[in-house]
């Protein structure tokens, strides 16, 4: 049975962090050269006492009330997040009980950063294709700001919190096609968060400050930059040329390229490296900064809305990040 994407809405939380904001607290990095680098005009930032369940809800709440979904047709929920309210139980469990969906449906949690997105979808479109559910409900939703350290001025420029909410049926607006994925678990201390879980439960309350006045800490999130681009670039053509091959397509056969939306450098990177015409690569950051898992749900409903994918479209969507993992996919418009 064929898989669809039949909605997506997304919700950004009310907070804004501009970058003037972050020039005043980083004299050393202008608002120009934030804007130039970057790409990033601004982020939204959860508040203190808003999680990324909290986002999950209003993204999902938002998704029912724009195309009309009926919250009974839901028979599986999918929530992925690296932000959980709880270490147990489940926030898949606790997003059916505040949503009303119905208690004879299956509700998993995913623990996935910036390919999130990509693996919730395949889960979601195996699910459909084995007849185990026929609406799969897939949320991705994320709040990094609570991990970064206020003088993280690598993080806080590049990382912004948000949700997205999208409906996996038996039909609907794009055809979901075929997947690739990888894992390569030698960088997962490339992007880490040491405490706080199982194996180091106790802070370590180590925080250096390194050569380039960046704080270092296990306590917070540490990005090495540098090795995860890196591993990202060499990756980028293979991952690419498998996901084509896979749904029976030359890279020129692609209608526009939607990436998981990093920021402006990498995606230039990415284009030129992959030799991909500006006009069919779709970039979506300059007000919502990277959203980890949400970034490609937020721009594919960006492109739809300013009318950058129509009717009859392939879209290719692409996406790595932390793990490592990494994955695409192709959607028929």
């Amino acid at each position: 049975m064929n898989a669809y994407v039949k909605g997506i809405s997304y919700y950004l939380p009310e907070k804004i962090l501009g970058n003037e904001e972050l020039a005043e607290i980083f004299p050393e990095w202008t608002v120009e050269k934030i804007e130039s680098k970057l790409g990033i005009k601004e982020r939204h930032i959860a508040a203190v006492d808003e999680t990324a369940a909290d986002l999950a809800l209003k993204a999902a709440n938002m998704l029912f009330e724009e195309y009309g979904i009926n919250k009974s047709d839901v028979d599986f929920l999918i929530f992925c997040t690296q932000s959980p309210d709880y270490i147990l139980p489940t926030t898949a469990c606790i997003l059916q009980e505040k949503l009303g969906l119905g208690t004879n449906i299956g509700a998993i949690d995913m623990n996935l950063g910036c390919s999130g997105f990509v693996f919730g979808l395949m889960t979601a479109k195996s699910y459909i294709a084995s007849s185990v559910a026929k609406n799969v409900l897939l949320i991705t939703a994320e709040t990094y700001s609570k991990y970064i350290h206020p003088k993280d001025k690598s993080s806080r420029t590049i990382f912004a919190d948000g949700a997205a909410a999208c409906l996996v049926s038996t039909e609907g607006i794009a055809e979901i096609g075929e997947f690739t994925m990888g894992t390569d678990g030698k960088g997962a201390e490339n992007l880490i968060v040491k405490s706080g879980a199982a194996r180091h439960p106790e802070a370590y309350n180590n925080l250096i400050i390194n050569e380039f006045g960046n704080p270092m800490s296990s306590d917070f999130i540490y990005m090495n930059g540098p090795e995860i681009l890196n591993y990202t670039l060499a990756r980028i053509p293979e991952m690419i040329s498998d996901v084509l091959q896979k749904n029976g397509l030359t890279i020129d056969e692609v209608d526009l390229h939607v990436y998981h939306q990093a920021n402006a450098y990498i995606a230039k990177l990415q284009r030129r490296k992959m030799k991909i015409a500006e006009e069919k690569y779709y970039c979506c950051y300059e007000h919502c900064g990277n959203t980890v898992s949400s970034t490609i749900p937020i721009a594919l409903k960006e492109a739809m809305k300013d009318e950058s994918i129509k009717t009859g479209m392939k879209v290719l969507s692409v996406a790595q990040g932390l793990g490592y993992s990494w994955g695409g996919f192709l959607l028929k418009f």
